[in-house]
């Protein structure tokens, strides 16, 4: 499976916020929409801060307030 885990990065920790995640989409509003292969969505004011690919983990960098 080549799906990643999201983690947005608060007080310099990742937190866990979706599993299984296989569509990281930038909005028009600023936002980073995380779609999972179950269909799930969710929207984070952030930014990708970096990717472990060989770990599957997106690492996300929080700009305000989690939707």
């Amino acid at each position: 499976m080549c799906e990643a885990s999201a983690y947005i990065i608060t007080d310099g920790e990742p937190k866990l916020i979706m599993e299984s995640v296989d569509v990281a989409v930038p909005t028009e509003e600023g936002e980073l929409k995380l779609i999972n292969i179950f269909g799930e969505q969710r929207f984070i004011k952030g930014a990708i801060e970096s990717l472990s690919l060989v770990d599957h983990k997106i690492f996300i960098r929080e700009t305000g307030a989690a939707l």
